[in-house]
């Protein structure tokens, strides 16, 4: 596997799997570049050792070939912004302009193909069914589908370059024909992008070799998404904050009133176990006592605080009271290495995003006071961004599935695909 420092570009057709997948407003513009300003240092690094780019990624989730909204077209300017290079766009993947686009490329040149999941030879999922189709019909639509258009596909899109790069680590999890099955197409001219290999060694030195104390800061709805990181984590670390929805499924499992908060009753013996291997393990769990409560799921909602588990019918936590956010300022200060993945309220609406702003805070003063600070998951990457923080933590990670996988000990395609 080379290194994308030693690897001589001179001449080269590189195709580099970024992960432009950006959100943007309803006239097409792009509301936070943090994707494609992370995928910059990769694509300059190929021009400037006398490369030339083929950019390619997925924008969204389309139903449907062709479906303009999720057309890569719109963030053309905003790639050119960034990387102060003009970016021709193909306006397809497999058609015969992209392929004369590549041909013709010349050193120093970049151009973007068309959204890589208007296709769906990418995921390796047939469209087109019928509603009422069988289970059986799926299976064969779907291994009909890899047996031969999708393998085109790959050789298509391989046939483009003399190289290829998985810069995209938001992506790594899945085994599509961009992130995983193209590589086999380049045994000896194959590597990871920065971006890759910043998350990794990110990651690794985080779980591998973390100073202590190490606090993992888990936010998010249900306990039902992060058990498995959860489980992971208690091996690793010397305190886990909860934050979230995640606060009432543990407040209701053990007796408590939540009202109208989110809560999984299902996963009651799932979040009864968890506080058992905690104390078994010596980890120590940390929730906040006391929840900001509203009548209402929006800006205008009244609002007070109550006890996280004595939350009045007709009311619902949305963030962590004073009480909490003390004691995560506290607890936080305090250790060597954080990891904080999901916030620890409904921080998309002002008026529930005081914890989650608080908890940003004490990690940037934690950072400068010495401590690693790794910030992973989308909603995460969102907090720190809204409230400018995003420059105050150690590193900021790009993925979200991606990144709780690697964590939790999984093999990635995209990452087994480069190293193989």
């Amino acid at each position: 596997m080379f290194k994308i420092d030693s690897y001589d570009f001179t001449g080269k057709r590189a195709i580099i799997r970024v992960d432009f997948n950006v959100p943007l407003d309803g006239e097409g513009n792009v509301t936070d570049d943090t994707r494609i300003r992370a995928a910059i240092p990769t694509i300059k690094k190929v021009l400037e050792k006398g490369g030339s780019v083929i950019l390619m990624s997925h924008l969204g989730r389309p139903k449907k070939n062709n479906d303009m909204k999720y057309s890569l077209e719109q963030i053309v300017g905003a790639v050119e912004k960034r990387l102060g290079v003009k970016v021709n766009f193909a306006g397809d993947c497999m058609g015969e302009k992209a392929a004369e686009m590549a041909a013709a490329l010349k050193p120093g040149e970049v151009m973007l193909l068309e959204n890589l999941r208007f296709y769906a030879e990418e995921e390796g999922k047939p469209r087109g069914l019928a509603e009422d189709a069988t289970d059986e019909e799926k299976k064969a639509a779907k291994k009909a589908l890899k047996a031969g258009p999708q393998k085109e596909f790959v050789k298509k899109l391989a046939s483009y370059a003399d190289c290829y790069i998985n810069d995209a680590f938001g992506t790594a999890h899945r085994a599509h024909a961009s992130t995983a099955l193209i590589a086999d197409y380049f045994p000896n001219d194959k590597m990871f992008g920065y971006v890759m290999e910043n998350e990794l060694k990110a990651i690794d030195g985080v779980m591998e070799n973390p100073q202590h104390p190490f606090c993992a800061i888990i936010g998010g709805s249900k306990v039902s998404t992060k058990i498995s990181i959860i489980e992971k984590l208690m091996e690793k670390v010397d305190s886990i904050i909860i934050g979230g929805g995640m606060t009432y499924t543990f407040a209701a499992a053990q007796g408590g009133h939540v009202g109208q908060s989110i809560c999984e009753p299902d996963m009651f013996p799932v979040a009864l176990d968890i506080l058992k291997k905690a104390e078994e393990k010596g980890v120590k769990l940390v929730m906040s006592p006391d929840a900001l409560i509203a009548d209402d799921f929006a800006q205008t909602a009244n609002t007070d605080e109550a006890p996280a588990d004595a939350i009045p019918e007709g009311w619902e936590g949305v963030d962590i009271g004073a009480k909490g956010k003390a004691a995560f300022r506290e607890h936080i200060l305090g250790c060597k290495t954080i990891l904080w993945n999901g916030p620890v309220g409904v921080f998309e609406i002002d008026k529930f995003a005081t914890g989650s702003k608080e908890v940003a805070e004490a990690i940037a003063e934690a950072t400068a006071n010495g401590a690693y600070s790794l910030i992973g998951g989308g909603d995460s990457v969102a907090c720190v961004n809204k409230f400018g923080l995003a420059d105050k933590v150690s590193y900021v990670s790009t993925g979200g599935g991606a990144l709780l996988e690697y964590m939790e000990g999984k093999e990635l395609p995209g990452v087994a695909a480069i190293r193989k």
